[in-house]
């Protein structure tokens, strides 16, 4: 998933923010900290880990900042940073294939991960966990693991990232229009969101979508930006008790009514109500903070990750939670830290992932807003939750309770984490919703059209024992 790969770069991007020194969680000494070989002194004996990221130049400048820091508290090891700029799976890949892998890769779930883990290229990082005093699963928020089956982690992420609605405060109040609701418990309706989505449509006339004389054709301002893009509608998927697949694996289910009334309430949006921008209109919306900013909509459904760009634009902007179709709920998305098994070196690896998944060590791009922390403690232990959602642009006055909150109490796993052959299955629905989207297709047509060859691809799900 091409957003995972960017808000992980991003992430170790703002390090070079600061030079917080980690802090907070004692360790072990250097000497006793990793299970290398030592030296005659006594010191262990030198080592180098290799690590492959993607990432464009000045974000490879502040993996380099980060990885310092860890050698000079680890200094028998050097961790040789490989960046890898385009290409990265395939790269990555023809890496393995010829037997130069490294220690520890960034890896995308949607698409390497799980084939290389097939192949049983990693490390169960499960055993880890358990054998650890400082860390376990429970040290966590959820829905950070990825596993190849239940008990056999591939990879943990760095940190979680959820979904929201940011929008334009002074466009809401310009309008006279009750903005969104932060509070789970006083989330819209899907129709209360299309209500006010319609109030702040406007036409080159200044005439909203309820005006009779509304025009369609010539919209200046629409009320949301709807992403199209499973991660997106998979918040409203799961909102509507709705899945990918069957509970047991064994069925497509996107054709099934739960799935299927939450694709055709977002074409509608389209075409229907003409609340925001269809594909062909989407091209001129630019990114959510220029798009709200520049008052092109009012409303944009994103990731959290958005509060980075929007905290360093100049407007008053907030979020609320999402519209509920039957209960609250948000999509857990992120990329994964796995080690190969070919490491010599597994629990200096262990130790650089930890490292790297500690949120002191990475509170410079927590606070920026890129990120959110990976353990639990830093959401129900008011001082630390305090040090990244309080008094900071990127977190305005309804993040904790529309971020926050929904994220420990309401969300889900990526489907790219649960659902096998995740990328395949896509592959054959991504084409027949371009048609929904476009208006060309109901839902119901579009999805059982591809339901046959979709269930040819269902193979299961990882999270229960097959």
């Amino acid at each position: 998933m091409l957003r995972s790969k960017k808000t992980i770069a991003s992430l170790l991007a703002l390090t070079l923010l600061g030079t917080t020194i980690l802090a907070g969680c004692s360790r072990p000494s250097k000497e006793t900290d990793t299970g290398g070989n030592s030296g005659q002194d006594g010191s262990p004996a030198p080592i180098t880990l290799r690590m492959t990221v993607w990432g464009a130049p000045d974000e490879l400048a502040a993996y380099k900042v980060a990885i310092k820091r860890f050698e000079d508290k680890f200094s028998h090891i050097t961790v040789d940073l490989q960046h890898i700029a385009a290409d990265y799976d395939t790269k990555l890949t023809t890496m393995v294939a010829g037997n130069d892998v490294p220690d520890i890769a960034m890896m995308e779930s949607g698409t390497i991960a799980y084939p290389l883990a097939e192949e049983g290229k990693f490390l169960n990082l499960q055993e880890f966990l358990d054998n650890d005093p400082q860390i376990n699963i429970d040290s966590l928020v959820p829905n950070l693991l990825y596993s190849l089956e239940p008990g056999h982690v591939i990879g943990i992420a760095p940190g979680p990232e959820s979904f929201g609605l940011f929008y334009n405060e002074d466009m809401f109040k310009d309008a006279g229009v009750e903005p969104p609701p932060a509070k789970a418990s006083e989330a819209w309706t899907w129709d209360e969101f299309v209500e006010a989505a319609k109030l702040m449509t406007i036409d080159s006339q200044g005439r909203n979508a309820n005006d009779p004389a509304f025009d369609p054709k010539n919209i200046k301002q629409f009320g949301i930006n709807f992403p199209t893009w499973w991660g997106g509608y998979s918040n409203f998927i799961y909102s509507n008790g709705g899945d990918f697949v069957s509970a047991d694996g064994k069925t497509f289910a996107l054709n099934q009514p739960e799935a299927v009334e939450v694709f055709q309430n977002i074409a509608d949006l389209m075409n229907v109500h003409h609340v925001a921008p269809s594909p062909v209109q989407s091209k001129n919306i630019p990114g959510t903070n220029v798009a709200l900013q520049t008052k092109k909509v009012a409303m944009v459904i994103d990731g959290q990750w958005a509060s980075t760009s929007l905290a360093q634009s100049n407007f008053n902007y907030n979020v609320g939670v999402l519209p509920v179709m039957k209960e609250p709920m948000t999509t857990i998305v992120a990329g994964m830290f796995s080690m190969f098994k070919s490491t010599k070196y597994p629990q200096e690896s262990w130790e650089l992932i930890k490292y790297l998944i500690d949120p002191e060590s990475s509170i410079d791009m927590i606070t920026a807003g890129t990120w959110m922390p990976s353990y639990k403690s830093w959401y129900t232990e008011n001082d630390l939750l305090a040090r990244w959602t309080e008094n900071l642009a990127s977190r305005p006055s309804g993040y904790k309770d529309a971020i926050v909150e929904v994220l420990l109490d309401s969300s889900h796993q990526t489907p790219t984490g649960y659902v096998k052959n995740f990328s395949k299955i896509m592959d054959v629905v991504s084409p027949a919703l371009d048609k929904v989207w476009l208006g060309q297709q109901t839902a119901q047509e579009a999805l059982d059209g591809v339901a046959a060859k979709a269930q040819e691809l269902v193979q299961g799900r990882r999270d229960i024992q097959q």
